[in-house]
C-alpha cells in the first residue's frame, strides 16, 4: 500500500506541489493540474520542465489523473477529440515511468432517461481506450464520478461486462451526493459503502474524500460540504478496515476538496499556505485512520 494524492489541491504550481508531497514525506502525486492544465493536454516545453523539476526532487507521478472521457466530455462528441487526448498521454507516461491512469465513462446525457444513455458506444469507446493504454504497458482505471458507470454500482459492473479486464478507482464521497439512477426512486441518494461492495473485487486503486449531501442543484453536481476524513458520509472509515482486512496492496490518494478559507488578516497565513497546510493535514488525518486500522503509516509513504 501506498499513500499519494491530487497535489494540486495543495498548490496550483508543481514547485508547491512537490513541497506539499515532501513534507508529508510521500514519494508520489496524483498529476491532474498543473498551472491550470491537465499534464496531457499542458504545452511540450512546460511539460519538459515539470519532468526535470519532479526527477530533481525524486517526487513520482504514480498516476495521471486525466481528462478522458471525463463528465465535462460528451459521448455525442467525435471520438477523436479522446482518441487525440490518449495518443498525448502515452509518451508523457512514459517519460515519468507512470502506469495508471483515470478514466471516465462520459457525462450523462441529462436529456434523455437513464436507459438511454447510448451505452454501447460507451463500452465500444472505451474497449479501445483499454486496448491503447494496455497496449503501451498501463492501466485506465475508470472512476465512479458524475458519468455512465457512476450512475449507480449496477451501471459499474455492467462496464466491466462489456469491457473486459477493465478495472476500477473507487472515490468514497461520489456516492453520497450522487442519484441512485438504478433505484428507479426520485432524489434517492447512492451509499458509498453499497456501492463499494458490489464493485470492491475490480477496485485497483482508491480516492479518498469525504462529504455531507446539501442540496440537488440544476448543474452537473450537487451541492455538497466536504469534510476532513471520516467525518462525512463516505463510510472512508468502513472501506479502509475492509481494504486492509482484505490485503488491499495499492495506491490511495487524498482528494480533500476542503473549500480553502481566506483568513489573512485574523491567521496571519496566506491563500496559498492556507491550501498547503490544509492538504498536510488532511494527509495526516488519514495516516491516522490508517494507524487505527493497523496499518503502520511509515510503510505507506
Amino acid at each position: 500500500m501506498y499513500l499519494t494524492g491530487f497535489a494540486d489541491e495543495a498548490a496550483p504550481d508543481i514547485d508547491g506541489q512537490i513541497l506539499a508531497t515532501r513534507e508529508l514525506g510521500w514519494r508520489n502525486i496524483e498529476s491532474r493540474n498543473i498551472d491550470g492544465k491537465n499534464i496531457h493536454n499542458m504545452p511540450d516545453d512546460d511539460f519538459d520542465a515539470v519532468a526535470g523539476k519532479l526527477d530533481a526532487a525524486g517526487v513520482g507521478i504514480n498516476c495521471f489523473g486525466s481528462e478522458i472521457a471525463n463528465w465535462g466530455k460528451k459521448i455525442t462528441d467525435p471520438f477523436e477529440i479522446t482518441l487525440a487526448e490518449v495518443r498525448r498521454a502515452i509518451p508523457r507516461m512514459a517519460r515519468l515511468g507512470t502506469k495508471m491512469i483515470r478514466i471516465m465513462s462520459y457525462g450523462i446525457l441529462r436529456d434523455r432517461p437513464a436507459g438511454d444513455q447510448m451505452a454501447a458506444e460507451r463500452f465500444r469507446r472505451l474497449r479501445e481506450i483499454k486496448k491503447m493504454f494496455d497496449g503501451a504497458g498501463i492501466t485506465p482505471v475508470h472512476e465512479n464520478c458524475m458519468n455512465y458507470g457512476g450512475m449507480g454500482w449496477k451501471y459499474t459492473l455492467e462496464l466491466i461486462e462489456n469491457v473486459p479486464g477493465l478495472k476500477l478507482v473507487f472515490d468514497t464521497a461520489n456516492p453520497p451526493c450522487t442519484l441512485d439512477y438504478a433505484s428507479g426512486v426520485p432524489e434517492k441518494l447512492q451509499s458509498t459503502w453499497e456501492f463499494y461492495e458490489h464493485v470492491r473485487q475490480h477496485v485497483a486503486y482508491v480516492h479518498i474524500k469525504d462529504c455531507r449531501f446539501l442540496e440537488f442543484t440544476t448543474g452537473i453536481f450537487n451541492k455538497a460540504e466536504f469534510t476532513w476524513p471520516g467525518e462525512g458520509d463516505g463510510d472512508v472509515v468502513r472501506i479502509v478496515r475492509d481494504l486492509v482486512a482484505r490485503g488491499y496492496d495499492g495506491g490511495i490518494s487524498m482528494e480533500p476538496h476542503l473549500s480553502v478559507v481566506f483568513h489573512e488578516e485574523a491567521g496571519g497565513q496566506t491563500e496559498a499556505d492556507v491550501r498547503l497546510r490544509t492538504y498536510v493535514q488532511y494527509g495526516k488525518r488519514f495516516e491516522k485512520i490508517l494507524a487505527d486500522c493497523g496499518v503502520d503509516p511509515a510503510k505507506a509513504r
